[in-house]
Parts: C-alpha cells; structure tokens; sequence
C-alpha cells in the first residue's frame, strides 16, 4: 500500500491536499450528455430538506462521512429536484448532514427538474 502511495505521489508530481478539499474534488463537470442528469456544486443554503424530521441520522454514519469527506471529497452526489428555481433534497441525508457540520459551504447534487405535482408526490 505505502508503494502505492509513493508511485500515486510521483505520478501526480508530489500534489497534496491540505485540509478539506471541496465536495468537488476538483473534478470539473460538464453539461449532461443527451439530456442526463446535470450535476452542480450547490450552496447548502439553497437546498431544502422538508423531511428533514422524520428520522434521525445514524450519527456513526455521519462521522464516517466527514472523514472520507474530508480525506477523499464527496464521491457521490446527492440528489436534489428543482421545482420552478427552488431545490428540494429528499436524500442523501446523511452525506448533506457530514457537510454542514465539516462546514462546507456546497454540496455536490445531481438535479433533476421537475413540477409541483413531482413535488407533491414526493412529499407523501
């Protein structure tokens, strides 16, 4: 494994990461190929949780997460549905909770668009 490391380290010319690296990883992404999902950096603010409430988190798994969060970034994004400009989160709970409290100001979603009728249905 420490060999790894070290050929990882030579390959990417010595590059390291301090501290917390952005839910981005860095990777930049591209428009959706053929109307596919799009995926964007979102400000946590932006994004409502209206069933936040209904369980709580495993707060193991939330630990779990900050720490790979904080050594590897968020590697796979929450999904998020906008309706008429507003996001709704209806997953993802725990990895959304890992970045508030790494106090990361984004989160990485993929988004779908959808109505209030897709609303609604996904609030029952």
């Amino acid at each position: 494994m420490a060999n790894l490391q070290l050929n990882l380290a030579k390959t990417l010319g010595g590059f390291s990461s301090p501290g917390i690296r952005a839910s981005s990883n860095g990777i930049p992404f591209s428009k959706p190929k053929s109307g596919g999902p799009l995926i964007l950096d979102i400000p946590l603010e932006k994004i409502r949780r209206p069933l936040m409430r209904t369980r709580p988190n495993d707060q193991v798994k939330v630990k779990d997460l900050m720490e790979s969060i904080r050594k590897i970034g968020l590697q796979e994004p929450i999904d998020v549905l906008e309706v008429e400009g507003i996001y709704y989160g209806f997953s993802g709970c725990h990895r959304f909770e890992a970045h508030q409290r790494l106090g990361l100001p984004t989160i990485r979603c993929k988004i779908r668009r959808g109505t209030k009728e897709t609303l609604r249905h996904h609030m029952r």
